[in-house]
Formats: C-alpha cells, sequence, structure tokens
C-alpha cells in the first residue's frame, strides 16, 4: 500500500517540477459538416521555471481544458535554456525573427520592470526575466510573436559561453565589451 503512494507521489513529482503555465491566446475555429458545424478550440501556452527555462506548445482538441493539456505538455517537451544576468535580465540586446514578426529585447537597469506587449510578456515573466524592455514590429499573431521571441532568446550568449567558445578568460570578453562601451 505505501509503495503504491510512493510511486503515486513520485509520478507527481515527475509531471510538474515547479513549471508555471500562462495561457497566451485560444481560438475558437470551426468546421461545416452536413450536419451544422463542429467546434474545436485551438490553444497557446507557455510554461517556464522562472529561473532561465521556457518553453511553448500549441494544443487542439474539441474542448478547451484537453486543448489546454495538450498545448502544456507540448511546452514542457521544447523548453530552451536561457543565461540571464544576474538572474533579472539580458547579457545583451538580441532581435528575434519568425515570418513577418520582429521582435527587438534590450537589456534594462534594475527596477524597470518588464516592458513588453501582451505575448512576449507571458514569455518573460515564465522565464523569469524582471527588468526588460522589449518591442514587437511587424506580424501581431501571438504565435509568430512567440516564436520570435524564443529565436531572439535563443540567440542570446553569455559571457562565459563566449570566453569558453573562443577559449579565453571570462574577464578578457567583459573588458573588451566595457572597452568598446566607452569608446562609444
Amino acid at each position: 500500500m505505501a509503495e503504491r503512494e510512493n510511486r503515486r507521489d513520485r509520478r507527481e513529482r515527475e509531471e510538474n517540477p515547479e513549471f508555471a503555465d500562462r495561457l497566451v491566446a485560444i481560438n475558437r475555429v470551426s468546421k461545416t459538416v452536413k450536419g451544422g458545424k463542429r467546434f474545436g478550440f485551438a490553444a497557446l501556452v507557455v510554461v517556464g521555471d522562472q529561473r532561465g527555462r521556457v518553453g511553448f506548445g500549441k494544443g487542439k482538441a474539441k474542448e478547451v481544458p484537453e486543448a489546454i493539456r495538450k498545448a502544456t505538455e507540448q511546452a514542457k517537451r521544447s523548453l530552451i535554456r536561457v543565461p540571464l544576468r544576474e538572474g533579472r535580465t539580458l547579457h545583451h540586446d538580441i532581435e528575434g525573427r519568425h515570418g513577418a514578426g520582429k521582435v527587438v529585447m534590450r537589456t534594462a537597469a534594475p527596477g524597470t520592470g518588464i516592458i513588453a506587449g501582451g505575448p512576449m510578456r507571458a514569455v518573460f515573466e515564465m522565464l523569469g526575466l524582471q527588468d526588460v524592455v522589449a518591442k514587437s514590429l511587424g506580424s501581431q499573431n501571438p504565435y509568430n510573436m512567440i516564436r520570435a521571441t524564443i529565436d531572439g532568446l535563443q540567440k542570446e550568449a553569455s559571457p562565459r559561453s563566449v570566453a569558453q567558445r573562443r577559449g579565453k578568460k571570462v574577464g578578457d570578453i567583459l573588458k573588451r565589451a566595457e572597452a568598446e562601451a566607452a569608446e562609444a
């Protein structure tokens, strides 16, 4: 009896290891058939651990809760890790694109907060960003905005990863960046 309860507890922990999710968009779609119309629902969900991991998923079903569940499962499978500076902002300004959607994301000083539109705001909140300024250009479609945001976040590079790739020390990379900023 106790063994069965332990298995269930372990399974519940594996299914939901402190992930938060946010429903971004729900869309009702209809299909016209001989007897009338059949309605279905499409859901767009963003999932994150609020410590640097985020993913998005979409799900379709005849009922809303089932569509949300499918989208959440897909989002958990598509998680990406994003390096954050001081656990609150981006390391550098980035641009993301997907189709006609383009997003610009900039680092921000402490206390700025999240200055971004709807779908992008959901991604940043689930990621755990606290200070960022972002602007969506082009497509207003939430699917394209989220894909463009994720595309940009995948391009984010921490000084540690750049130094490792170049075979240098982190201090050398940061000194060069500070010197370039002083010249500009």
